[in-house]
């Protein structure tokens, strides 16, 4: 009896020893969602070592990455194509990009458009199915006859994007939430852009900073979000302020069809701030991605 009792306790004491050292485990193994990674949010590091910062990106289990180093012709310096087959060597698709220019101002049309054909060329070049300009000129801010001249600019670019299979957006900050002439400016450009040309890529963190709920925006507004910036103050749930749940919950009126994190802030290291961001979605049950 006292052998099979030493036995036994052998046995329990190993298998507790295989569950503390990850040998033996019962724990479901966590989803990796099709989560994207703006690389705006490891800027210095995409300075300094493209190819380094992208393979790691890769291993921390994002699936797609969006650019934002577009100038003449390349991405972060490197040919389109050179760039696309960067991200999939290490397990990335190269999916979206930030770019853009600001209204032309008289007499600079025509130079201008022949700056958005080649940018055009150059994303379709490199397979990429959305480009979003994430800024807008002071123009758009003064008066509504400049934001309606804003509004058919990019009616006119979406139409150029459409020509070649890709998507043309615009990214909100939380100036776009304050009022021009009596009508809340983010409000005007919804109207006043051709959902069949221009979509809406949500910051839901700025949409919050300008004093707006995105759930209000995606019920007044159903289908016009097809992409969101999934952001915090810094790391994903670390505020405490965004509550994502409830974002997730009108995900399919929203349009939603892909997320990207982008971190501009960060408490700690910011490769393990966006692979923290990463894990917080990962590991969220409300989160559900196309």
């Amino acid at each position: 009896m006292r052998k099979f009792t030493t036995i036994r306790t052998y046995v329990i004491a190993m298998l507790f020893a295989g569950f503390a050292s990850g040998f033996v485990s019962c724990e479901k193994p966590v989803e990796q969602k099709n989560v994207g990674l703006q690389l705006y949010s490891l800027r210095d590091a995409m300075g300094q070592d493209v190819k380094g910062t992208v393979e790691k990106v890769g291993t921390m289990g994002y699936k797609f990455v969006e650019a934002a180093g577009y100038s003449d012709g390349k991405f972060y310096g490197m040919d389109p194509v050179e760039f696309k087959t960067l991200c999939e060597t290490n397990g990335l698709q190269f999916l979206g990009s930030h770019t853009g220019r600001d209204l032309p101002e008289e007499g600079g049309w025509d130079e201008t458009m022949a700056w958005w054909d080649q940018c055009i060329d150059a994303h379709a070049a490199a397979g990429v199915k959305w480009i979003v300009q994430p800024w807008m000129g002071r123009v758009g801010y003064e008066s509504l006859e400049g934001l309606k001249k804003y509004c058919e600019y990019w009616n006119a670019v979406g139409e150029k994007c459409n020509a070649k299979g890709i998507r043309f957006g615009y990214h909100n900050h939380d100036k776009e939430f304050t009022e021009l002439e009596g009508q809340v400016i983010y409000d005007f450009m919804l109207e006043n852009m051709d959902a069949d040309k221009v979509m809406f890529q949500l910051d839901v963190y700025w949409c919050v900073v300008g004093g707006k709920n995105p759930v209000d925006y995606f019920k007044k507004y159903p289908g016009r979000f097809e992409v969101w910036h999934i952001k915090d103050k810094a790391e994903l749930g670390a505020s405490g302020t965004m509550d994502f749940e409830s974002y997730w919950a009108e995900a399919a009126t929203s349009g939603m069809k892909y997320g990207v994190v982008e971190v501009e802030e960060y408490n700690m290291d910011p490769f393990e701030s966006v692979k923290v961001s990463l894990d917080y979605l990962n590991n969220s049950p409300f989160v559900v991605l196309p």
